[in-house]
């Protein structure tokens, strides 16, 4: 695995790797994060293969800002507006209903998809050399802790790590399904919150 510290080049160079189809190691404001390209079932396959994963778990994908939403999304309701309005960029993974062509192997067959535009320059500047969506998987084999320093990533076929030194302590994205109300995983925000974006004002 090539380390490279993040710059304009090394950017540059993994957008290309995962056009490629391979897959690279990059920060985000939680943990290090695990990119390919989302709609490449080959990498998914490679990703899913590298990380000890079953097939039954959907995958992340994190957007450079809403506009990279289309590629993915098939509609936004006004609950999911409000949580994007108030939370983004942010911690929190939204649940959508997914736009067809988006792999099954991406959404583990379902028909939503868990969507965040993350508060880390880094990650976004990936999306946008990239030119689109990545996901966003821990950099880890699945079951053991997630990945805050290059040092413990020891996965074999990650081409590339964007090296941002160690991250500094901080809980998962919550994961929340606006349409359901439902709070998948409990993270860096809290439900009380979501659910009070979420609901909008209140009218007298």
């Amino acid at each position: 695995m090539k380390r490279l510290p993040v710059s304009e080049d090394s950017i540059a160079l993994a957008a290309k790797i995962l056009r490629e189809g391979g897959i690279v190691a990059y920060p985000t404001e939680t943990v290090y994060g695990l990119a390919v390209d989302p709609f490449s079932e080959e990498a998914l396959h490679r990703l899913m293969q590298a990380k000890g994963r079953p097939e039954t778990n959907p995958i992340l994908c994190v957007i450079a800002g809403v506009e990279q939403l289309d590629a993915l999304v098939a509609a936004i309701s006004p609950e999911a507006q409000r949580c994007m309005e108030r939370f983004w960029p942010g911690p929190l993974s939204l649940v959508l209903p997914k736009k067809s062509g988006v792999p099954d192997l991406l959404t583990a067959g379902s028909d939503r998809v868990c969507v965040r535009h993350p508060d880390h320059a880094t990650a976004r500047a990936l999306c946008a050399a990239f030119g689109g969506p990545i996901t966003s998987t821990s950099a880890n084999r699945s079951g053991e802790p997630a990945v805050s320093d290059l040092d413990d990533l020891h996965l074999e076929g990650v081409e590339l790590a964007l090296d941002a030194g160690p991250l500094p302590p901080s809980a998962p994205s919550t994961v929340y399904d606006p349409e359901t109300d439902a709070v998948l995983r409990e993270g860096a925000i809290a439900a009380e919150a979501i659910r009070s974006a979420r609901s909008g004002p209140r009218t007298a």
